[in-house]
């Protein structure tokens, strides 16, 4: 009879893999979460936006006890064409708990996360590298660490991004280029009255800023900033292909996106707290590996390229604990009832991340067009130009300029990327 250690072992304590073990250590079952970095969240550059729902539904009231930043209660997106900006502005009153938004740093966040897991039940341990993943056959039996093996019922593999593990042992496939970006972040320390007043806010509120068009000369590429508590997260993300393919260096594309004149002023006396790149997949539902689970094996979050760009928002954390759920109730009623892959893909299928996967899937290819980045973005910044810009000339009617700048683009493209978008937004 085969003996086991626990019954869950997850590899990684990120956002998927401390939900799920804290929910499986709920369930009743023997949990151990192992973490490479020191603490969790020390592999988690930067930080980013949390959408509230997804950690609500696991740990009620959670807003009141998280380390958490700021509520977002401004949404921004500027379109760059050279040095000119056309930025569309939406301030609102809070949203209710459930459906509001927070900015994070992952540094901070991570840790309480790992620490509501142990409260659970869950055992964790940090600066662990699991060297391999113990196999009999197709059959994952457990992890092997420093020349130890430790054996389980099944690992969770919550690995991130870069799923080293999974790709090594033909679990899931190695991504494209086209399917994974870059991106390359920084924390910038500012004072807290200083942010306040730059950015019209007050108490907690915060700002969640995203960027599209020419911001690293014409190369495909987005750029976000989030208004912490005293402290600024920045960063672009740029497909792998895009990079490979570019002469710019990978750490030149932040410097040139920073020296924008919309970027500079707002950048004025901040510091460098924290700088570092990481993959970010981009692929959407086209690139999810088409086994999520099989013989003692399962992969949540990140590791499964639950991510979804929407143009308007980015949803990844959210997404990995809806993975994380999904997984967790998998295994909660996996020993008495079919087969783990057919348990974990239902419960997939059945929740709202397959929903926000299908809803967004052909996003991906919208969003590769050139003219978005380009054209687009140059096209608004000239309609602006002729409308604000007053001399002696009498303006045209707004439908004469559409129309000239429409046919400069070419009316059959435009139809084209109109119809495209229409369909997918």
């Amino acid at each position: 009879m085969d003996t086991t250690d626990f019954d869950v072992i997850v590899v990684g304590a990120g956002m998927a893999g401390s939900s799920c073990a804290l929910l499986c250590a709920r369930a009743g079952l023997s949990v151990l979460l192992l973490e490479r970095a020191t603490q969790p969240g020390g592999k988690n550059l930067s930080g980013g936006r949390l959408y509230s729902y997804a950690l609500e539904s696991i740990i009620p009231d959670f807003a009141q006890h998280a380390p958490l930043e700021r509520e977002v209660i401004q949404e921004k997106i500027s379109l760059l064409s050279g040095h000119i900006a056309t930025t569309f502005d939406y301030r609102h009153l809070p949203f209710s708990p459930a459906s509001t938004s927070h900015t994070i740093l992952r540094a901070r966040f991570d840790p309480w996360l790992a620490q509501q897991a142990e409260l659970a039940g869950a055992e964790c341990l940090n600066s662990v590298m699991v060297e391999e993943l113990l196999m009999e056959g197709e059959t994952v039996r457990g992890v092997k660490v420093g020349g130890e093996v430790l054996r389980c019922k099944t690992v969770v593999l919550a690995e991130g991004a870069n799923s080293l593990l999974a790709e090594r042992h033909g679990l899931i496939p190695k991504p494209t280029p086209h399917d994974m970006a870059l991106g390359i972040k920084e924390v910038l320390t500012l004072p807290q009255d200083v942010i306040d007043s730059r950015f019209s806010l007050e108490a907690n509120e915060g700002t969640a800023w995203l960027f599209s068009g020419e911001l690293s000369e014409s190369l495909p590429a987005g750029g976000f900033l989030y208004t912490n508590k005293n402290t600024l997260s920045l960063g672009i993300v740029a497909p792998l292909s895009t990079i490979q393919a570019s002469a710019v260096a990978a750490p030149q594309l932040l410097e040139n996106f920073k020296q924008h004149p919309l970027l500079r002023p707002l950048l004025k006396q901040t510091e460098l707290l924290e700088y570092g790149a990481h993959l970010v997949p981009e692929g959407g539902l086209k690139s999810v590996p088409k086994n999520l689970a099989g013989k003692g094996w399962m992969i949540v979050g990140d590791c499964a390229r639950f991510c979804v760009n929407t143009a308007l928002t980015i949803r990844g954390m959210d997404l990995a604990i809806l993975s994380a759920k999904a997984a967790a109730q998998t295994l909660a009623v996996q020993a008495s009832a079919g087969s783990l892959r057919e348990i974990y893909h239902q419960q997939l299928h059945t929740s709202t991340l397959w929903a926000v996967l299908k809803r967004y899937q052909h996003l991906p290819d919208l969003l590769r067009t050139s003219a978005l980045f380009s054209a687009y973005p140059q096209l608004l910044a000239e309609l602006q130009r002729e409308h604000y810009e007053v001399g002696e000339i009498s303006p045209e009617f707004l439908r004469k300029r559409l129309w000239k700048h429409t046919r400069k683009q070419g009316i059959a493209s435009v139809l084209t990327d109109l119809v495209k978008g229409a369909k997918n937004i």
